[in-house]
């Protein structure tokens, strides 16, 4: 079986052919996700996704026999579709501040965190607050037909079937009671419950390719198209699949996502960025994340070198620590500045550093939800040993990095074409076990920010 995955995340558009089964990446397309400046406001260049998609869909389609089409995209982002099937408005950058203005009014109507298990967060990443906002802001939104988050908007072009699910729904947006499995209060509130279609399982196939898409890709007529499902979640899925017990998965790239299942039950911190997902199947999932990738490039060195065993051991004499917060608007460290310890004197070091930091802020976000079992690391993060290494050691548990194309977004989205029964591939991943040398870095490393929290808690209160 070979299935097109349109992958759309905030940073890249891809277009792969999966086999679901073997995880095998057969080919890419890929270009940067462009974002308009407006007017009316930042937004997702939606008609050169939409040349790029099928661009790709119909070059890959006449070299491979496509079986299926599924999608995964990014959060925080839905399309307001009218009867005639136009966008009543661009679909808007999420890190737009524009819904900041009516912040007080929306939060005097979101549901508690305890409802929606979403944390309220800044700018658009609660998808509430930017239908909110258009609400309030643009009369246009009164022709709104149907409100579709982004993966079930890409398969309603592709197939002009709407409908709703519940990865999407559940994911940092106000608009989902996870436990309850259904629309959170703030919808009826708003009057936006007779605007979201049908809910449909991530892996329920909506119909096929209509006629227009079929001339315009060449994909036969009949070629199926699923439903589709939050980025993090195709993640996710292959593991839910495959494991039982409790273990967690961390899904990295410009978000870096911790999920944990079986886990300890705890409170969660809406203040320090946990949330609950939701994943394929509609389970309630304990998660944490903060921008990693966005972290990463702010921070690289300028070499792309890897760092030689003398940094190493510079990095741990020299107690050398990169402190939070890197991105201070989301994770667990908001609102604080970064800054080091001690400066790194190579590209080696730095390089380092960073990657005990970014292997640092992921261990407290798995702490925060409670996570047990072995840590399972997909996307870019699992090629990097130093950060692999240094996660062990934090965690004190198993690390598996999963560094070929036997997981991630886009083999968790072609999973679904398999149904609920179908085997996805074998994964073997390189196992890292805890280094106590390194734990003690780690732990030096929590008391420097816990130090840090403490004198700036006192500069406060001075």
């Amino acid at each position: 079986m070979i299935v097109a995955v349109l992958d759309i995340g905030k940073t890249n558009l891809k277009v792969a052919l999966v086999d679901p089964e073997t995880g095998r990446e057969i080919e890419v397309r890929k270009q940067a996700n462009i974002v308009l400046p407006g007017p009316p406001y930042p937004h997702f260049d939606t008609e050169g996704q939409w040349t790029f998609l099928t661009g790709a869909l119909k070059e890959l389609a006449a070299q491979h026999a496509v079986d299926a089409v599924s999608i995964t995209t990014h959060g925080a982002s839905a399309a307001l579709v009218d009867a005639e099937g136009a966008l009543v408005l661009p679909v808007l950058d999420y890190e737009h501040d524009g819904p900041d203005a009516t912040a007080a009014g929306y939060d005097a109507v979101r549901p508690t965190f305890e409802e929606s298990g979403t944390p309220r967060l800044g700018a658009g990443l609660n998808l509430g607050a930017q239908l909110y906002w258009m609400w309030e802001a643009f009369p246009e939104t009164r022709r709104t037909r149907h409100i579709l988050t982004l993966p079930q908007y890409w398969a309603w072009r592709l197939t002009g079937v709407a409908a709703s699910e519940a990865s999407s729904l559940g994911c940092h947006t106000d608009l989902w009671t996870p436990r309850e499995a259904r629309p959170s209060t703030l919808v009826r509130r708003m009057g936006w419950d007779e605007l979201l279609p049908d809910l449909r399982r991530a892996d329920d196939v909506l119909g096929p390719v209509s006629p227009d898409v079929a001339r315009l890709t060449g994909l036969p007529p009949e070629t199926p198209v699923l439903c589709g499902i939050h980025d993090s979640n195709a993640s996710l899925y292959p593991h839910l699949r495959a494991r039982s017990g409790a273990f967690s998965v961390v899904s990295t790239g410009t978000w870096v996502v911790s999920m944990a299942v079986g886990g300890a039950a705890v409170a969660l911190n809406p203040a320090r960025d946990t949330l609950i997902n939701v994943s394929a199947t509609g389970e309630a999932v304990p998660s944490a994340r903060f921008m990693g990738g966005r972290e990463y490039e702010r921070i690289r060195p300028n070499t792309d070198a890897p760092p030689d065993p003398a940094d190493v051991r510079a990095v741990l004499r020299d107690r050398i620590h990169l402190l939070p917060a890197v991105e201070p608007g989301s994770g667990p460290f908001q609102g604080r500045a970064h800054g080091w310890r001690a400066t790194p004197a190579t590209d080696g070091q730095r390089s380092v550093a960073l990657a005990h930091y970014l292997a640092m802020m992921t261990e407290t976000c798995l702490s925060m939800i409670g996570a047990a079992g072995p840590i399972v690391v997909e996307g870019p993060f699992a090629a990097n040993e130093a950060y692999l290494r240094m996660l062990a050691a934090a965690a004190g548990r198993p690390v598996e990095a999963l560094t070929g194309s036997v997981t991630g977004t886009s083999v968790g989205a072609a999973m679904l074409a398999l149904g609920p029964d179908g085997q996805g591939p074998a994964a073997q991943p390189e196992r890292v076990l805890p280094d106590e040398t390194l734990a003690a870095h780690a732990r030096d490393w929590c008391a420097a920010v816990a130090s840090s929290t403490a004198r700036a808690v006192a500069g406060e209160a001075g």
